[in-house]
């Protein structure tokens, strides 16, 4: 699905015109022009602007913001405004403002603090939402709405004490399924009444921090309460704009990777996914194709807007490096590779103050254009209107599966033991990465998602089971497939709740082995694993760390061993044979090179390793267009030129070159390759395209 009216990637990002003079509006837009910018994100923050006071309304200038980007010709993408509220509002209702987990009531501030579950800001932000789209539904110019921005955080206020219980009184129905799913037999926490259950906090359940609580069951379903609290708060927002703009789409920026709300909850009720990419630091582009993959899982594949990036450097960390020359280039075109319809960035132009001013831009507080970075961002603007409408629509078509589940997510991280210095994300992106080097096109998906189109599943600590999908990972195996699982996979059900038989639970049996006992260790400890291959020339010995159990194989033929403490020699890594495929379980914390020796083993089998995948720090993905088209992404994020050769013909898209198979390629440091393919690549890396033909 590609947006109405949208004729090629969007390119532009987050306008604040309200914080300057209008003189110097025009100015901003020649210089729009010049970088080739086509879209605006418009009144991200404008509520106090807008609604100055209880009873009033002032669009005066946002009426002139919306009208100067209109005959600019610009598209626009324009919020409701309700991203953070404003004084009048706090001083007239105390009771919008956050009760943090510590138990102290806010007073006004901030952005992320009101309270979802406060009916005075939730009718007042509908309300504005309304207005707005009452008073600009017309436009043909707004391409996009946008609610809110950056939802998250959470409230433990007495309001959502008591939403929390009428959550409780839908998902259980009584207060005897609520006691068995919370296990609350366990330190007499037994309960007979709703209003004697308090949201769990640094005063209730949590002596220790956030992750450290006495019953998960209760943190858990915060976790999601407070999740589908301010989901509530877009539907609200959204439901309200439809009563002017049925056709338009709606959106909000979600944040990747992003713990505190669960985005597969959120994405069927976004009529596109969209994102902001700020990554951890400036080396690690298999943790952003990972984010991105998880934003085009959102929405069955449909392509994503990339709504945020920085052009050189963010504002919000202890160090803030910038981006080296050609980086930002670099990952715009990775954003496009993994779905993006959009390429956006925050800002256009700098903020003059406050904790923003430092934050990159396009336009900095000289408001000069020979900067390296505003010609870096021309030059990609440049190329986007090159490229055209050739990626509008295109599907990726893997054939690979990646699982990621908030739930599980949620449930490892408070749970006391095995070990707190596991971390979900570090787990799936070892996991996701080995995928990447290998060159393969991955759907990160939910657990939820139907798996009958892909031959091989990987679900990386896969803690919580629910629903079917045990038997539905077994029939991905049972029809010829492969799926991979790891340490801590199948422990608890849906309430948090151990499987009252072996270890690893319902996976039992598609694994082919049992576990008994476990050995948490700190990082200094290390356990050699030697991983058996076809012949003694494919064994290797790597490193594992953190977790280490102990395999019982119950037909599962044993691929690694420990090679040290009372338990060397006994299994570390397994393949079972299951119907006409496997099942594969790593059970210790395996280095990269491990992880990624096991990862290959399992897509040779399906002839799945991509043709690039031995030139290192080369990307490669493939997205495959509404009629057919087929685009090979190249992306070299290493810092010097690579070498390669074409596997299939081709038309550089960027450059206009033709290029023949078997031609020298040449990609020079961060450098790009956008080639349409005239052909499907011959060799086994492409075999059965016809069954992922970028339809899904």
């Amino acid at each position: 699905m590609s947006l109405p009216g949208i004729s090629k990637v969007a390119f532009g990002g987050d306008y604040n015109p309200e914080q300057w003079p209008e003189d110097v509006w025009k100015e901003d837009y020649r210089l729009f022009d010049a970088a080739r910018i086509d879209t605006v994100t418009l009144g991200v923050f404008d509520w106090a602007l807008t609604q100055p006071a209880p009873d009033v309304y002032d669009f005066a200038l946002l009426d002139r913001i919306v009208e100067r980007a209109s005959a600019e010709g610009r598209q626009i993408c324009l919020a409701t405004g309700t991203g953070a509220h404003p004084a009048w509002l706090a001083r007239a209702h105390p009771e919008v403002t956050r009760t943090d987990f510590e138990g102290r009531k806010h007073r006004y501030g901030q952005r992320h603090n009101s309270c979802p579950s406060s009916p005075v800001f939730r009718r007042l932000s509908t309300e504005l939402a309304r207005r707005i789209a009452q008073r600009y539904a017309g436009n043909p110019a707004i391409v996009a709405w946008h609610v809110g921005n950056e939802y998250g955080g959470a409230c433990y206020c007495d309001l959502c004490a008591a939403a929390f219980r009428d959550w409780l009184r839908d998902r259980y129905g009584s207060l005897d399924a609520l006691n068995a799913a919370w296990y609350t037999t366990f330190w007499s926490h037994t309960f007979t009444n709703w209003d004697e259950i308090e949201p769990p906090s640094a005063l209730t359940e949590h002596w220790r921090g956030p992750n450290h609580t006495a019953f998960q069951g209760i943190t858990l379903d915060y976790l999601r309460f407070m999740s589908d609290a301010m989901l509530g708060n877009f539907r609200d927002e959204k439901a309200a704009i439809r009563e002017s703009s049925p056709d338009v789409p709606v959106t909000t920026n979600f944040m990747g990777m992003y713990r505190p709300i669960d985005y597969h909850r959120w994405a069927p009720h976004l009529d596109f996914a969209s994102w902001d990419n700020y990554p951890p630091d400036d080396n690690s582009p298999a943790w952003m194709a990972l984010a991105h993959d998880l934003m085009r899982g959102l929405k069955d594949g449909q392509p994503f807007w990339l709504m945020e990036q920085t052009p050189s450097y963010t504002a919000s960390r202890d160090v803030n490096p910038l981006k080296r020359p050609g980086v930002m280039r670099l990952w715009s075109w990775q954003a496009v590779a993994h779905g993006a319809d959009a390429v956006l960035f925050f800002q256009l132009r700098a903020s003059r103050g406050a904790c923003e001013k430092y934050h990159g831009a396009v336009v900095g507080h000289a408001g000069r254009q020979d900067t390296r970075i505003f010609r870096e961002v021309a030059e990609v603007g440049a190329e986007l209107d090159r490229l055209g409408p050739a990626t509008l629509g295109a599907r990726t078509p893997a054939r690979v599966a990646l699982l990621f589940d908030w739930d599980s997510w949620w449930a490892l991280e408070i749970s006391d033991g095995p070990s707190r210095l596991l971390r979900y994300q570090q787990i799936v992106h070892a996991y996701y990465r080995a995928l990447w080097e290998a060159g393969v096109d991955v759907d990160v998906l939910p657990v939820t998602a139907d798996l009958a189109g892909y031959q091989v599943v990987v679900a990386p600590a896969l803690h919580m089971l629910k629903g079917d999908l045990a038997q539905r990972l077994a029939a991905v195996a049972e029809r010829g497939g492969s799926v991979l699982t790891t340490f801590l996979s199948g422990r608890v059900d849906e309430d948090d709740n151990a499987f009252l038989m072996d270890v690893p639970g319902p996976l039992g049996p598609l694994t082919g082995i049992r576990i008994d006992e476990w050995d948490a260790r700190g990082p200094e400890v290390v356990n050699p694993v030697r991983l058996h291959g076809a012949g003694p020339e494919a064994e290797i010995e790597v490193e594992s760390r953190l977790l280490f159990e102990l395999v019982i194989p119950q037909g599962a033929e044993v691929v690694g061993t420990y090679q040290a403490d009372f338990y060397a020699g006994t299994p570390a890594v397994t393949r079972n044979s299951y119907g006409a495929g496997h099942g594969w379980y790593v059970a210790a914390g395996l280095d990269q090179p491990g992880v990624s020796w096991v990862v290959r083993r399992v897509l040779e089998r399906h002839d799945l390793v991509g043709p690039y995948a031995d030139v290192p720090g080369l990307e490669s993905t493939v997205r495959v267009g509404p009629d057919g088209t087929r685009l090979r992404f190249l992306l070299n994020h290493g810092t010097e030129p690579v070498e390669t050769t074409a596997h299939a013909a081709g038309t550089d898209l960027l450059g206009g070159e033709r290029i023949a198979p078997g031609q020298p390629i040449r990609l020079a440091a961060k450098g790009v390759l956008v080639l349409r393919e005239e052909s499907s690549p011959a060799g086994p890396a492409t075999n059965s395209d016809e069954d992922r033909d970028g339809t899904r």
